[in-house]
């Protein structure tokens, strides 16, 4: 692979968010599927675009930690950048121009060490680092400015025994491209002859969070690699939109060969199709051979205005027109539907539910605010599993007296020690795990004995 600087494209929004940024990134590295390459992702925007490119060349993830060194009085602007095992990048231009001392560099290279020293704690939570030695590091990152923190990166990838160093960036600057020493190769498909700044190339630009990248790196781990004697792919797996009227709400579909069940995901407030939590135990039901739909219920005009987020009737209408779409479909016509919801996304789940003649054979509620339903909760029927986190007092209590009003087959388990966003390690892996053989006894086993109500 030689350094490839993109196309030139105008100063404009390119990416609808950074799982687009990603999957379109990854077609550009085709070439690597198959070499001995670590995908290393740049916390915290990288890590989703990195997970799209791994996953897509069926490579290992991980992170590679840095942090920018911003000017004292202007923080945004680097000056340089830090890695693990003690790298240091400067920028001496910038250095020059801002006039900063060697006292005020010190102080901010202290600061950032004892950040630097937290997030790595943080995002590896006890995992060990995917050794590097003879390998190809492809350090990725959701757009590239400066340049100071992907140097870093590429200092430390060759500091930790990488054979070749790859920087690959959906979006930068030409001059910074060009001006990479330390990478053997650079790919960055576009290159704006106005550059401003990497969030002004992309619609969706949401800041990352650490839960976000942990949940990211969880599900790589979790990944599991296709059988050598079976088909590389599921019979589909891609975006698709969902017809409404004269709108149409956007998915991602997946269906394995032969599908028996599917669930519909009905995801919180403020959350969406790309949702990594629910990603996260979208992929754990494909691992048992459940479908998946991860679904928005609400254009993006429509999440403008914050009341929708709370409609219950209008997400769960939605819901209910997702459901009818699956049911004509001839490669999902006939399966047993499920519902997952979060947060607000599980009111509307057992509304939709509990509407006359609902097809829904399940339910799984995690997080949820099943109380938001009201006076539907008494007429659903489908078996209802409600998960809620041990330390998430209010709506562990709210649950118990919503499941107190359900008159179908129910249970509550209760994940000790999660908090409400299930981002304590391991907890979330668990709400996934109880959700797969919940789905798994009403939808894919045989139908002939209902399930009990069980249960705290």
């Amino acid at each position: 692979m030689t350094r490839w600087p993109g196309v030139p494209a105008p100063a404009q929004t390119v990416f609808a968010d950074r799982v687009d940024a990603g999957r379109r990134l990854a077609r550009e590295l085709a070439e690597l599927r198959g070499e001995d390459v670590v995908v290393l992702g740049l916390p915290r925007g990288g890590v989703p675009v990195a997970y799209e490119v791994a996953r897509a060349l069926d490579a290992p993830l991980d992170v590679i930690v840095v942090r920018k060194l911003g000017v004292p009085y202007q923080p945004e602007l680097a000056m340089g950048a830090i890695g693990e095992d003690g790298v240091r990048v400067l920028d001496h231009h910038v250095l020059g121009r801002a006039g900063v001392t060697e006292d005020e560099l010190a102080a901010v290279e202290r600061r950032e060490r004892v950040e630097l020293a937290v997030r790595v704690a943080r995002l590896r939570r006890g995992r060990p680092r995917v050794d590097l030695t003879g390998r190809i590091a492809l350090i990725v990152d959701d757009g590239i400015a400066t340049g100071s923190t992907a140097r870093a990166a590429c200092r430390v990838a060759r500091h930790l025994g990488a054979a070749r160093v790859v920087v690959a960036v959906p979006v930068g600057p030409a001059a910074t491209v060009h001006d990479l020493p330390e990478a053997d190769a650079v790919v960055c498909p576009f290159t704006p002859a106005r550059f401003l700044a990497v969030g002004s190339h992309y619609r969706d630009f949401t800041p990352v969070s650490d839960d976000t990248v942990v949940t990211l790196l969880d599900r790589a781990i979790a990944r599991t690699p296709p059988a050598a004697d079976g088909p590389a792919d599921p019979a589909f797996d891609a975006d698709v939109w969902v017809p409404l009227g004269a709108a149409a709400l956007g998915g991602r579909l997946h269906l394995p060969p032969q599908p028996a069940g599917i669930v519909l995901f009905a995801h919180g407030s403020g959350s969406s199709r790309h949702s990594p939590r629910n990603r996260f135990v979208a992929d754990a039901l494909h691992r048992v051979g459940l479908g998946t739909l991860l679904l928005d219920l609400l254009t993006v005009d429509e999440e403008r205005d914050r009341r929708n987020v709370f409609d219950i009737g209008l997400l769960a209408a939605r819901l209910t027109a997702a459901t009818e779409w699956i049911g004509s479909r001839p490669d999902s016509a006939g399966c047993r539907i499920g519902y997952f919801g979060a947060s607000t996304g599980a009111a509307a789940a057992l509304w939709a539910a509990g509407a006359p003649h609902s097809p829904v054979a399940a339910i799984v509620s995690r997080g949820g605010r099943p109380d938001l339903a009201g006076e539907r909760l008494g007429a659903v029927r489908a078996p209802t599993l409600l998960i809620v986190g041990g330390a998430d007092e209010v709506v562990l209590d709210l649950n118990r007296q919503a499941r107190a009003r359900l008159r179908c087959p129910s249970r509550l388990e209760i994940v000790p020690g999660a908090t409400h966003l299930f981002e304590e390690p391991g907890t979330l892996a668990e709400a996934a795990r109880l959700a797969g053989e919940w789905f798994t006894a009403h939808l894919l086993a045989s139908p002939a004995r209902p399930t009990a109500t069980v249960g705290p």
